[in-house]
């Protein structure tokens, strides 16, 4: 089922332009993650999307099932940010997406639908976005409910997480030639 979601900031989004390997190991992919206000339309889509494939993929058992997942973020994509020490996690919950890269880069573009390139420095974490990706449920011997990431806008500026932010020429004095080398 595809979710949207408007205005929320992106928490790590490293590998959205070029795939990587989780802690250099299995396929390479394209990996975001998503802060999200709990109550908000946005919590309310994910989790309605999330109830929605588990009743598909299980539907005598999809309660359980999710009960069963909860809190594993192996096996289940949308989680409590009060699990993390990381910035801006705290009061939120995350969802993790991911894609292939067999299946191709993701969707990024400005607010204007341009496309962006990974030398516009945007996005980055800490600024807000919308986002689409599906969400799933696997079954068998890796059981899950994920989210595979289509695309990435650009909205705004935020604050920076992880200390990423850039020095201002406010931040310097000018400095004068020494004698000796006017």
């Amino acid at each position: 089922m595809k979710v949207k979601l408007s205005n929320v900031r992106i928490a790590f989004c490293q590998s959205i332009f070029e795939a990587e390997q989780y802690q250099g190991k299995g396929v390479f992919r394209h990996s975001a993650t998503f802060l999200v206000q709990p109550g908000s339309d946005n919590d309310k889509a994910i989790l309605a999307a999330i109830e929605a494939e588990a009743k598909l993929k299980w539907p005598k058992k999809h309660m359980a099932m999710l009960e069963s997942m909860r809190g594993n973020s192996n096996k289940y994509c949308y989680q409590k940010g009060d699990l993390k020490e990381y910035d801006g996690f705290q009061g939120m919950m995350y969802i993790g997406t991911h894609r292939k890269a067999s299946d191709g880069a993701p969707l990024l573009i400005d607010q204007f639908k341009n496309p962006l390139v990974q030398s516009s420095g945007k996005p980055y974490a800490g600024c807000y976005v919308n986002c689409s990706f599906d969400i799933y449920a696997q079954d068998g011997e890796n059981s899950g409910i994920r989210a595979g990431l289509l695309g990435i806008q650009f909205v705004k500026d935020g604050d920076a997480f992880g200390g990423g932010g850039k020095a201002s020429v406010d931040d310097f004095d000018s400095i004068e030639a020494p004698d000796d080398l006017a």
